[in-house]
């Protein structure tokens, strides 16, 4: 079921669109959800785990229900903050294009919510001529540091995307690391939210 369409005749719904493989979530991509809502007045941000994140086939570990899963835990309870499964639920490869215009909507104003790191990759991304179209670009900083108001995120992205920058507090964790945690057997309570953990411990994720 596609996420509700809610606008008036004063103002559109502005929605985030969080997409990422959440490979496993954690506290910084909760933070980021929760700070780009706030910075620019979203009334919600819907977070898209990939079902086949196709620029990283080979080191995905878990499965995308799974992920799916947990990134449901992380948010519950969370104002604001929703989890779509339109990209599990699709056949082939996630593309974000295809996302946005699934949701896409009369009185509906989409913001793409990606961190620096993926700013920078996403000239090579399939329809990326496509997204000014459809939603504008949020960078979100997780340096720690506030990021520059103008100018363009990326080399080789189109001309003219509207971009907004968010900053959030420094959090040095990477999905990389939490996954190297859990297969030693190490907790990663403080790092991932409570009820992906739980999820991680229950569906032995990540463990050799």
């Amino acid at each position: 079921m596609l996420p509700r369409t809610v606008a008036t005749s004063h103002r559109s719904e502005r929605v985030g669109v969080y997409g990422g493989t959440f490979d496993p979530v954690h506290v910084a991509h909760v933070v980021a959800a929760v700070e780009a809502r706030r910075a620019l007045g979203l009334d919600r941000v819907i977070l898209v785990p990939a079902g086949d994140p196709w620029q990283k086939r080979g080191s995905v570990a878990a499965p995308a229900t799974d992920r799916l899963a947990m990134v449901q835990a992380a948010v519950d309870g969370i104002d604001g903050l929703e989890v779509s499964p339109l990209e599990v639920e699709r056949d082939g490869p996630s593309y974000t294009y295809q996302t946005l215009e699934a949701l896409a909507g009369p009185g509906r104003e989409l913001f793409l919510i990606v961190g620096a790191d993926v700013a920078a990759t996403m000239k090579t991304w399939v329809g990326i001529e496509r997204l000014p179209g459809l939603a504008t670009l949020v960078v979100v900083d997780r340096s720690g540091d506030a990021p520059p108001d103008e100018g363009p995120p990326a080399d080789g992205l189109p001309e003219g995307w509207p971009c907004r920058r968010v900053a959030i507090p420094r959090l040095d964790v990477s999905s990389t690391e939490l996954r190297a945690r859990a297969a030693r057997g190490w907790p990663l309570d403080g790092l991932v939210p409570p009820g992906a953990v739980r999820l991680i411990v229950e569906r032995g994720l990540y463990r050799p």
